[in-house]
Order: C-alpha cells, then sequence, then structure tokens
C-alpha cells in the first residue's frame, strides 16, 4: 500500500507575516492520483481534525474533512470540504505553492471563491482584497497575477476542470482512510 507522507502548509500574507498553518496534511502519493491531476503534477493533501494555528497563535482543530489540491504555477489552491450536504469548495487566490522538505507554503491574497454543493459559486472578501492591496502595496504585477488567478479559477469551475471532481475527492479521502486503518465502507 502507498504511503502517505506527513506535510505542514503554511500560509503567509505579502508582508511575509504567518497568516495560519495545518499541522497535519498527507500528501497522496502518485501512485494513487488520477491521471488528470499527475499530468498537471498537483499536489493533493488530505486533512481531518488537524491542528490549525492562527498568526496570533490561536489554536484550533478542524472539524470538517479536507482534501486540497495545489497546483503548480497556478495563483489559486482548492480545498475541498466533506460535508454532509456534498463538497464545498473553498478556493483561496494564492500565489503558487512552494515546497522545500515537508513543508508547503503560499501567500495569500484574500480573495476566495466559494463553490457550493449545489453549484452555487461566490466571490468573496473582494473589500479585504482591496484594502490589503493598499497596506501591504501590491505591485500592478501582483494585482496582474490575482486577478488572472481569479479568471483561470473561475474557468476551471465553469468547466468543472480539475480539482472539481466530487468523486476523486471522496476517493482520495477514501484512499487515506483506508491507509489510516480507519476503513471505509464502498
Amino acid at each position: 500500500m502507498s504511503t502517505f507522507a506527513s506535510y505542514i502548509i503554511k500560509s503567509f500574507k505579502h508582508d511575509g507575516h504567518l497568516h495560519r498553518m495545518w499541522l497535519e496534511n498527507a500528501l497522496v502519493p502518485e501512485t494513487l492520483l488520477h491521471e488528470s491531476h499527475k499530468a498537471e503534477a498537483i499536489n493533493v493533501f488530505i486533512n481531518c481534525q488537524t491542528k490549525i494555528v492562527e498568526a496570533d497563535g490561536k489554536e484550533w482543530v478542524s472539524r470538517i474533512p479536507g482534501v486540497s489540491f495545489f497546483v503548480p504555477k497556478q495563483w489559486f489552491n482548492v480545498v475541498a470540504l466533506l460535508e454532509e450536504s456534498g463538497v464545498r469548495y473553498y478556493c483561496n487566490i494564492a500565489s503558487p505553492p512552494y515546497v522545500t522538505g515537508n513543508v508547503l507554503t503560499y501567500i495569500d491574497y484574500d480573495l476566495d471563491v466559494i463553490r457550493l454543493p449545489n453549484g452555487d459559486v461566490h466571490i468573496v472578501d473582494q473589500e479585504e482584497y482591496e484594502r490589503h492591496k493598499q497596506s501591504y502595496h501590491y505591485s500592478s504585477i501582483v494585482d496582474s497575477k490575482v486577478k488572472q488567478g481569479l479568471r483561470d479559477l473561475l474557468k476551471r469551475i465553469e468547466k468543472n476542470s480539475a480539482p472539481f471532481h466530487e468523486e476523486l475527492v471522496n476517493y482520495y479521502y477514501r484512499e487515506w482512510e483506508k491507509w489510516k486503518g480507519r476503513g471505509t465502507e464502498a
């Protein structure tokens, strides 16, 4: 059986200060990745009841299992939350991921897109983005990359392109559960 390696995911703000850390994330081994994810070298992580540390030091534990997708060179990442009503996708407009050792980092640029289980799509935190654009002095290049990332993400959502496939989200989570020894009914 393939091994899920443990990673820390760290989110930063543009000025370099820590935004949030997820302390236990299991990287889905390449042998289990769907061909569409392999083709883009997407890093897929599973977390469930992981400790999260906020910038102010506050700690809490996630309640909802998540499957996260980080696409190299793309200015967004996607967290598929496995809720009772179905998969809710919480998408962060963010710098491309950077991996060193067993730590993945990215810069969070505030803008978020939520795709609900019923398919409704909402862009949120636009005011926060505009506020931080001023206070952190985003360059025109960063602003352009953020806006392109939003367009690229919305296009993927519209076309139901990777990683917006609920059956693969559930597959990865079941494989991780099996590996953890919890098992699930097929």
